[in-house]
């Protein structure tokens, strides 16, 4: 019979192996009835263990071993895990040949040497990773770049005891590459969700896991880097300091206005809660110019990479709670008892969820309300949900619910639905969606998580229950203008009225994006605002002649 290792790679195998300075052990899963490729892959690994004394094979039927498979988190098969002084939670699902016979020589030099290959600096940081961590290469055996993805998940999993790392052959579990949608290899999995494409370093992959499991962690790494890169300029702000301008926000408006003032040398302080506004919670984007199919994560990257590299002042991680004036300067003072100064204030904080404010709201609120169906849906596979709204983002959420959940109950308070026809009539073709027409929430019901909810008749005085695991809130949005509630008159729907300039009756004062009556609320819509007002206050200061007017001084 010929054999899977011919003479030529064996005489490249065997000196890897004499690098082995401990044992490893092979475990190798199979199912002797319904598995097309575990015998290919048992008489590979026969032939390969057989090539040094430092390797031992045990061979499991799952379907006769199933507490051995449970003991490895063996779901699936052909599988090969990699076992040396400890679990390392490597494992190959799949065949292991073609270009992936090198991603196995990796992982058993790697195990059987006991070192990762990584920097020692990059090591520590990724055992500072405390969340579970589950990636998974999406590979093929033809594929030549796919080695390099699988071992860096592997690296990452010899490191830190949280973290698997599979190799999954796509064309041997065609189910798991319809599910996560591979189109190209290699494609890595996190946690089922976050993906990306293409063989990226070790480094690159650590922070790809930072962005799933810690996003406050990856900013923070992401701000390092990119300061030693010389990318970023941003510096700290200054108690003392009269700033030319302050911007209050960090969504597009904001952004796009700090770009426009520090281009005509304006000393800007840019203060915010966060970085990215709503876009950060939108899944994709297809209507911004130049950048269709973007992730509203990425995009928010781009913005914010783009005004970091000018000369910012940055006061990031306190909402703003007032704004007042003084004679000729505004002071911004946030909830972290900070005051800063300015001589023009442009202010963009935007909207934030609207809330329905019945008894049990506050108290659930991250605990069973949620906001995003699109981040959140997977987490509510086969549970019983609510949606609240009758318009496009209620209709929008029961859509990305139905292939998760098991009931989707959709409540609206009146008797018909302000979504658009097309998308009206997708969710009601799901069998598993119910509609609460002229019935509104009067109260979330549960002791420790959130168990049902109450429903109030707006017509009737009858109430009914329904026992829900989880609802999403979607009855739109509110401007977040009560800080400056006491310095401008705002409109009935509690946004700042503008002139077409982007300025206000109070001098000095200046707003844009969706926290004014500018009527679109879309991210280019709030993009120009935010140019325009910063325009709009270099104009302001310079005809009070604050500033002296830039070099170039055509408003470009």
């Amino acid at each position: 019979m010929a054999k899977i290792i011919d003479d030529k790679v064996k005489k490249e195998v065997i000196p890897l192996f004499e690098k082995l300075k401990r044992h490893v052990e092979i475990i190798f899963f199979m199912d002797k009835k319904n598995c097309q490729f575990c015998g290919k892959q048992q008489e590979l690994l026969e032939e390969l263990t057989s090539l040094s004394n430092n390797l031992k094979l045990q061979i499991y039927d799952r379907t006769e071993h199933t507490d051995k498979a449970h003991e490895y988190n063996i779901d699936k098969v052909p599988a090969t895990a990699i076992i040396g002084k400890q679990d390392y939670d490597i494992r190959f699902f799949g065949l292991t040949a073609g270009h992936e016979f090198t991603s196995l020589m990796q992982a058993i030099v790697m195990v059987g040497t006991g070192t990762s290959g990584i920097h020692l600096d990059l090591e520590q940081m990724i055992r500072e990773i405390k969340k579970p961590v589950h990636i998974e290469v999406m590979t093929t055996l033809s594929c030549p770049y796919c080695p390099k993805a699988v071992h860096a998940a592997h690296q990452l999993a010899m490191v830190n005891e949280n973290i698997r790392a599979d190799m999954i052959e796509s064309e041997e579990f065609p189910d798991l590459s319809q599910k996560y949608e591979v189109y190209g290899v290699p494609k890595t999995m996190i946690n089922g969700k976050h993906s990306f494409e293409g063989a990226q370093p070790v480094q690159a992959v650590y922070l790809e896991v930072l962005k799933a499991v810690d996003v406050q962690e990856y900013e923070r790494i992401k701000t390092m880097i990119r300061e030693a890169q010389g990318h970023r300029h941003v510096r700290k702000p200054e108690a003392k300091a009269v700033y030319d301008t302050i911007i209050v926000g960090g969504g597009p408006a904001a952004l796009s206005a700090a770009v426009y003032a520090a281009r005509k040398q304006m000393n800007v302080l840019l203060v915010s809660k966060d970085i990215g506004g709503q876009i950060a919670y939108t899944a994709s984007i297809d209507n911004y110019l130049g950048l269709p199919g973007i992730s509203g994560e990425e995009l928010k990257e781009q913005f914010m990479f783009h005004a970091e590299a000018y000369p910012i002042a940055e006061s990031i991680g306190a909402n703003v709670v007032t704004v007042s004036t003084d004679t000729d300067l505004l002071f911004v003072k946030t909830e972290d008892d900070k005051m800063y100064k300015a001589r023009s204030v442009i202010f963009c904080t935007g909207k934030e969820y609207r809330r329905l404010g019945v008894p049990g709201e506050d108290r659930f609120i991250g605990h069973g309300i949620a906001f995003c169906a699109t981040c959140d849906a997977p987490l509510y596979k086969n549970k019983k949900v609510a949606v609240v709204g009758g318009g496009n983002s209620a209709f929008t959420a029961a859509r990305d619910l139905v292939g998760y959940a098991k009931e989707i109950h959709v409540i609206h308070r009146r008797d018909r639905f302000s979504a658009d026809d097309a998308l009206i009539r997708e969710v009601k073709k799901a069998s598993n969606v119910t509609f609460h027409k002229n019935m509104s929430v009067s109260e979330f019901l549960g002791d420790e998580k959130l168990q049902g909810i109450s429903l109030s008749s707006t017509k009737d005085p009858g109430t009914t229950s329904i026992k829900v695991d989880g609802v999403f809130l979607e009855i739109g949005l509110s401007p977040n203008t009560d800080a400056v509630r006491d310095l401008v008159k705002l409109n009935e729907r509690g946004e700042i009225p503008v002139h077409s300039d982007n300025s206000t009756d109070i001098p000095g004062f200046f707003a844009a994006g969706d926290a004014t009556d500018v009527p679109e609320k879309q991210i280019i819509v709030a993009a120009g605002e935010g140019a325009k007002a910063a325009i709009a206050a270099y104009k302001y200061l310079i005809e009070k002649k604050l500033i002296e007017k830039t070099p170039s001084d055509n408003w470009e």
